[in-house]
């Protein structure tokens, strides 16, 4: 696919200055030593930069939907949907819906997954949640309810 240059063909790319002033740096410690340290430098601002850049972005995010992240766990995947059952204790159904292009049709199909939520909130049958994924509680249960959307109407 790719083939790999001849040493003595001219590169698109710029040289580095280590590269140029090869002999210059080899002559003289002091030199070295700069070199080394303007490439450790460098490496830290660049690195530092990055730091700002991710942290300015899960800022803006954060501050973009009005809530605010209480702990540095990453990303967690969250779902809406609709309890249809609370027969357990502290344990709801969650039913939630989707819909997939079906792939020979081309039409949308709709698609339902029932989640166990840990509830400490008291959603009832017809609730709108979100739930929010989570380390197992029991052996089917790795969901936890973090709001109500949308109460049932009665």
């Amino acid at each position: 696919m790719f083939r790999r240059k001849k040493k003595d063909e001219p590169t698109d790319a710029p040289q580095t200055p280590e590269a140029t002033a090869g002999s210059a740096s080899t002559d003289t410690p002091e030199a070295s030593a700069a070199a080394e340290t303007d490439a450790a430098t460098a490496k830290t601002s660049a690195s530092a930069a990055a730091e700002v850049a991710a942290t300015e972005s899960a800022d803006a995010g954060a501050q973009g939907n009005g809530t605010t992240r209480k702990s540095s766990r990453g990303n967690r995947v969250q779902k809406v949907g609709t309890v249809s059952s609370d027969k357990m204790q502290k344990t709801v159904v969650v039913r939630v819906d989707r819909q997939v292009l079906h792939p020979k049709y081309r039409r949308y199909v709709r698609r339902t997954s029932k989640f166990m939520a840990h509830d400490d909130l008291g959603a009832t049958v017809g609730d709108r949640v979100r739930i929010v994924e989570t380390r197992p509680q029991s052996a089917k249960k790795r969901w936890r309810v973090i709001e109500i959307v949308q109460k049932a109407a009665k």
